[in-house]
């Protein structure tokens, strides 16, 4: 038989999905499972994005769109991150895709060749590693542990680009921890991204429109406009507006990337669909009605799960102010036997899988996203579901011996 291409054998399955797919199994054998696993936002879209979504289908060309997008879904996202400051685009500087990871991995194609670095903290969203072994990039982890609020300094990252990688992967507020940077951090951050001109700037912010504590969403363009040549910045409608299934991703950045992006695209999804257009236009020019509100009742979870892991011993958190995630440290548990069940403690993974087995209660251990000591907490479940979760959690840890 003929040998697959070397590439694949760098591919991995996402461990989320494999979580979240172990968590689907028990329950469908009858077990009471609540799931802190995969992190959709478990909301649907307003109304108006659905009857859009008819209206399309009733005019349907069938005909092919535009590789960069249509007009209008373009027009419709500059009117969406001028909101957030994002100024002086134009159609030209604009891209989409298949949702943002789709946008992610078309980017590193265009700007990465093999053997090209690029760097990014740890923690980490999943995929990033994914697409950077898939195309055989050098990866520099820049560690960000709790002790410093999962948060890369000015001196890490000045360290990190002096040694030129091709791209600086960055991402605001973060998945998995929740993290929000200031506009302070962010300032101090770009005034040493200015410092070294010869590389991109990725910002994956698809969860802008999710801080909390009023601290804002602050980009490095904000802080040095003379950035926006390298910038490129990222968007969803996934989070924001309960579509992760409709898959449309965005891109604002230098005309040149745009362009490379659109060529991708050319030569694979060619466009996104009709349907699928219309309704992205609905969701970011019409009501944000359901998006604020469900921003507000994200906060509210937050400060629930926070205060359940205020109250267990040797936890640490540092307090997340945007997306849906908490990122606690549980290495404590570690070298402890769970007496119920006699299950021992090792790592990340063996307490999600006994945190799993015998309480019922999913979440993704902290190795997937390049931090051994901790786990993720999407608490996007439905509010019934929160409470028991955490009290589940809790109990676990009460009877660690």
């Amino acid at each position: 038989m003929p040998q697959l291409a070397q590439r694949i054998g760098r591919a991995k399955p996402s461990a989320i999905m494999q979580v979240a797919e172990k968590a689907k199994r028990l329950k469908a054998e009858g077990r009471d499972i609540i799931s802190f696993s995969i992190g959709v936002p478990n909301f649907l879209p307003g109304e108006h994005v659905y009857a859009a979504a008819r209206d399309a289908l009733a005019r349907d060309s069938g005909q092919y769109g535009s590789n960069r997008g249509s007009d209008a879904m373009l027009d419709a996202f500059l009117g969406h991150i001028e909101k957030i400051g994002l100024t002086g685009y134009t159609r030209a500087n604009l891209a989409t895709g298949v949702g943002a990871k789709h946008v992610i991995y078309n980017l590193c194609e265009a700007l990465l060749d093999e053997g090209d670095a690029i760097a990014f903290p740890t923690p980490y969203w999943t995929s990033y590693v994914d697409i950077a072994e898939i195309l055989n990039a050098k990866i520099d982890l820049l560690p960000c542990p709790a002790e410093q609020d999962y948060k890369l300094t000015p001196a890490q990252l000045d360290a990190a680009l002096a040694k030129k990688p091709r791209v600086f992967l960055f991402n605001n507020p973060s998945n998995p921890t929740g993290m929000v940077y200031s506009k302070e951090e962010i300032g101090a951050l770009a005034d040493v991204i200015a410092k070294h001109p010869d590389t991109w700037v990725i910002t994956d912010d698809i969860y802008n429109r999710m801080v909390f504590d009023g601290v804002g969403y602050h980009n490095f363009v904000h802080a040095r406009p003379e950035l926006r040549d390298r910038v490129i910045f990222i968007d969803s409608l996934s989070k924001t507006y309960g579509m992760p299934g409709w898959r449309v991703g965005f891109m604002a950045g230098p005309e040149v990337v745009a362009q490379a992006v659109v060529t991708m695209n050319s030569n694979h999804i060619t466009n996104l669909p009709e349907v699928v257009s219309a309704a992205a236009v609905a969701a970011l020019s019409g009501p944000q009605d359901v998006p604020a509100q469900k921003c507000t009742e994200f906060e509210r979870k937050r400060d629930q799960v926070m205060d359940v892991l205020a109250q267990i011993p040797g936890v640490i958190c540092p307090r997340p102010q945007g997306a849906f995630y908490v990122f606690p440290d549980i290495s404590v548990a570690f070298g402890k036997t769970h007496g119920p069940s006699g299950l021992v403690i090792h790592s990340d993974v063996d307490f999600c899988n006994a945190l799993l087995e015998t309480k019922g209660v999913a979440c993704v251990p902290g190795s997937a996203f390049g931090e051994p000591r901790a786990l993720r907490i999407s608490y996007t479940c439905p509010t019934p579901q929160l409470a028991p979760g955490m009290q589940r959690f809790q109990e676990f840890f009460s009877e660690l011996q």
